[in-house]
């Protein structure tokens, strides 16, 4: 086989899930390049990383990459070219041209991708290939005054653009909002442009449901654009910081062939490359999942598809190393993956029927960390990684789930 070596951008939880993945089916040490040496990846066996603190510069971008694809090729014969964040994946995608002369680039061309990382154009195409979305309505810098939403409230709202998002600050600032009448919706519109954000946003009609309605999907899909991994999961409960809202820190790992029929039919469609993940809501009100939007990446909980027995970097090395198109491994197993202490979930899950199916997966063993490796535990690691796993217990306590939303 010929000599490999994941080179991962970024430096948190996915960036070690993804260097973890490797290492349990390849015991391959990955390189992880990032702006700063965050706990998660730091003093581990499995992953070495490099710290660049202006590496979100598209000059530096250049340099570093280019200097990285020089040195490790004589070492390797093959380097895969992996993100962690929306920032890096426009960076490689912008400059897939330099960067292919040194590593693999698992990723589709620039115009697919701005067309999925914008929600309202990725809405669209949903329209296309039959996706079930929420009742959308988009507003514009320029009609921002002219707001007419065609359905009741209580509404969500979020940015179009999430990269775009990130530029800007303002006090009250949210991941996402649910606004109850339109004197809030207005007051939010106005503060989120007068930050000078200047790209749409987003308001849906607000599905109701408590964190186990929430849904994840990860997908592979090869240089050919096929579809050849699918892992559904479902989120028993989730953070509820402000801007942390949506990150999921336990997930059932689960399977649903309709729904993995019709996002297969999808990525085929628009021809997909590399690796994506969804976010999904069930509305219980027609019973139909409804998509909010894709990552152009594995999402930061997608260790949860290695631990249901779907490795994630198994199939980009039968893509790229063995040259296999094998048939589509679609998930149904059941596994728990965990990102907070098992206690809050006994506190925090109001479902009664998922946290009986998470304790019965508990007690059965079947549940893992991603930080949590014993193959790579040392005192510091111990001591820093349980650290952050238990400073849930102050952030649940300032923002805990509400029972009914």
């Amino acid at each position: 086989m010929e000599k490999f070596i994941p080179v991962i951008l970024g430096t948190d939880s996915n960036a070690y899930g993804l260097a973890r993945s490797f290492y349990e089916k390849y015991k391959v040490k990955s390189l992880a390049l990032g702006k700063v040496p965050l706990i998660e990846t730091r003093k581990s066996r499995i992953i070495d990383v490099k710290v660049y603190d202006k590496l979100t510069d598209e000059k530096v971008f250049k340099k570093v990459l280019l200097n990285i694809g020089k040195e490790y090729k004589k070492k390797y014969d093959k380097l895969i070219l992996l993100s962690c964040a929306e920032w890096y994946t426009d960076l490689i995608v912008n400059n897939r041209k330099i960067l292919e002369e040194y590593f693999i680039v698992p990723f589709m061309n620039k115009k697919l991708k701005d067309l999925l990382e914008s929600k309202d154009s990725f809405y669209k195409m949903c329209e296309k290939y039959n996706l079930d979305y929420p009742s959308t309505y988009v507003i514009d810098y320029e009609s921002r005054d002219e707001i007419n939403i065609p359905f009741e409230f209580p509404v969500a709202l979020k940015p179009a653009s999430s990269k775009d998002y990130l530029e800007v600050s303002f006090e009250g600032k949210e991941k996402s909002y649910k606004l109850n009448s339109k004197d809030e919706l207005k007051k939010t519109v106005d503060k989120i442009y007068n930050s000078g954000y200047k790209s749409n946003i987003i308001v849906q009609d607000f599905i109701p449901g408590n964190d186990d309605s929430m849904w994840v999907m990860n997908c592979y899909s090869n240089k050919h654009g096929r579809v050849k991994m699918m892992c559904l999961g479902k989120c028993i409960l989730e953070e509820h910081t402000p801007y942390g809202i949506g990150n999921y820190k336990a997930i059932i790992s689960d399977g649903d062939e309709v729904l993995y029929s019709k996002i297969k039919n999808f990525l085929e469609g628009i021809k997909y490359v590399g690796f994506s993940n969804f976010d999904i809501k069930y509305d219980y009100r027609d019973k139909k999942y409804k998509l909010f939007e894709i990552n152009i990446r594995q999402g930061r909980s997608s260790f949860f598809t290695t631990c249901a027995g779907l490795n994630l970097s198994k199939f980009i090395v039968d893509d790229y190393i063995y040259n296999k198109d094998d048939e589509t491994v679609y998930n149904y197993n059941k596994f728990l993956w965990l990102a907070t202490p098992k206690g809050l979930l006994r506190k925090y899950v109001y479902n009664v029927n998922a946290l009986n199916e998470a304790n019965d997966l508990i007690k059965k063993g079947k549940y893992d960390y991603t930080l949590k490796y014993s193959k790579d535990c040392n005192l510091y690691r111990w001591f820093w990684i349980n650290r952050i796993y238990l400073k849930d217990y102050k952030l649940f306590k300032l923002y805990p789930p509400k029972e009914e939303q």
